[in-house]
Formats: C-alpha cells, sequence, structure tokens
C-alpha cells in the first residue's frame, strides 16, 4: 500500500454519459417515430373517411353554373324573394353573404367552405340547401340543368325544392338552410 491518501475523481465517467445520453436521444427519437406513425394512421384513415370535399377558395363560392330557368314557389322554408324595399338602416341578416349577380337563374352557386349550395329557380328567386349529400356524405360539386350534383354516386337534388330525383341513390332531401335577401347579397344561415 502506498503513503499517499486517496482520491477521488469528480469526473463522471464518459461513457456512462455518453450511454445516458444516447438512451434519451433513442427515447426521443422513439417516441417521435411513434407520434408520427400515429398521425400518419390517423391521416390515413381520415382518407377513407367516405367523403369527398374539394379544396375550400377561400370562402368564396367553388362552383358557379347555369342551367334552363325553371319555376317554383317562395313560400317554402329555405326560400327568398328580393322584394326591393331593404332599408339601408336595417343591420344586414346574419349568415354568410352570397351576392346576388352571382347565383344565375336556373342555376346555383357552391360554397364548399360554408358546405352550402343556394340556387335561384326563377329570377328573384333565392333558395339554399346543405351541400352535404345525404346518400353517402360527399360534396356537392356542380350545379347543372336544374339540378344539383353529388360526384360520388351521381346523386341529383331539384334546385327549387333539394328533392333527390327518382334515378338518384340519394333518398331524402338536402336539408334547407335559410336565405334570406338584403340589397344585393342573399345571406345563408
Amino acid at each position: 500500500m502506498s503513503d499517499q491518501p486517496e482520491t477521488t475523481s469528480t469526473v463522471p465517467d464518459a461513457r456512462s454519459e455518453t450511454n445516458r445520453s444516447a438512451v434519451d436521444r433513442r427515447t426521443v427519437l422513439r417516441s417521435a417515430g411513434v407520434g408520427g406513425a400515429g398521425v400518419a394512421a390517423a391521416a390515413a384513415l381520415a382518407a377513407c373517411g367516405g367523403t369527398t370535399t374539394p379544396p375550400a377558395t377561400g370562402g368564396a363560392a367553388s362552383s358557379t353554373t347555369s342551367a334552363a330557368a325553371t319555376t317554383g314557389s317562395s313560400t317554402s322554408t329555405g326560400s327568398a324573394t328580393s322584394s326591393g324595399s331593404a332599408s339601408s338602416s336595417a343591420a344586414a341578416p346574419s349568415g354568410t353573404p352570397v351576392k346576388t349577380a352571382d347565383v344565375p337563374v336556373g342555376g346555383g352557386v357552391i360554397n364548399a367552405a360554408g358546405l352550402f349550395v343556394v340556387t335561384q329557380p326563377a329570377a328573384g328567386q333565392f333558395k339554399a340547401f346543405s351541400a352535404v349529400c345525404t346518400h353517402m356524405g360527399c360534396t356537392v360539386t356542380k350545379v347543372v340543368d336544374g339540378k344539383i350534383d353529388c360526384p360520388c354516386h351521381q346523386s341529383q337534388f331539384d334546385i327549387t325544392t333539394g328533392a333527390p330525383t327518382s334515378a338518384s341513390q340519394a333518398k331524402s332531401p338536402l336539408p334547407a338552410k335559410t336565405a334570406t335577401v338584403s340589397g344585393d347579397s342573399v345571406y345563408i344561415a
């Protein structure tokens, strides 16, 4: 034995620090990998959710088409007529505005972001419906020849009533929304 006092080192072993760091990095990377796989799996499942929604265009109407004009009554739910007597001092109605000039007579406008369709079956007569097909939940994409078309299974709905055509796979009408004309806009709620 030696006459010199024994000294102890306070410097940690470099290998044990490296191992602790590697384990910490591994744990973090492993956690991120599992979390990333979970996000990817959720995205894949969402893609198989059975709905088709065209990309939104900043809240603007995503589809405008016209068709031969049809006639109908303006007394049902979801309808509005322009009376020309709107007061400028009255507050604007609630809801999402759509310019009446943008809605063709005999056609309609689809707002994919708001999930609604505004139609004008006859001049000055505005109707509004949900843009979600009652068959499988897809978003309708166009209004042609007096019909609102769903691309998923070719269901069609009448622009005046929202009722499905006899050849449609959808058996229930599109739910009506409230359409209120004020000035040069129709407000959908």
